[in-house]
């Protein structure tokens, strides 16, 4: 049974830095791409950061990109998320989430294509 556990959300100023972790069994983690995504209050959920199983590709939603940082450390399962100057618009309940399809070329980013999630972490930006 795969199981995938989000860790590291919390409150914090605008302009500030978190870390989300989210760590993951019951699957080869190094054969899947994951993902965050995201879903705000009265909001669908979207895309923010992908990374391919190998760790050779990442992909980024454009509100997020040269703030946000994607990584994995195969050898421990687990998929990182780094997030820099953060505003209030990047809070948001975050999920982490696997592909359905191992070893894909490219990192999606419809939540259709990811068939495990996680039970989320808050992220509140306030000052």
């Amino acid at each position: 049974q795969v199981q995938l556990v989000e860790s590291g959300g919390g409150l914090v100023p605008p302009g500030g830095s978190l870390r989300l972790s989210c760590a993951a069994s019951g699957r080869t983690f190094s054969n899947y791409a994951m993902a965050w995504f995201r879903q705000a209050p009265g909001k669908e959920r979207e895309f923010v950061a992908g990374i391919k199983w190998s760790g050779g590709g990442t992909r980024y939603a454009d509100s997020v990109k040269g703030r946000f940082t994607i990584s994995r450390d195969n050898d421990k399962n687990t998929v990182y998320l780094q997030m820099n100057s953060l505003n209030p618009e990047d809070t948001a309940v975050y999920y982490c989430a696997t592909d359905r399809q191992s070893r894909r070329i490219v990192v999606l980013t419809t939540s259709d294509e990811y068939d495990y999630w996680g039970q989320g972490t808050q992220v509140t930006v306030a000052s």
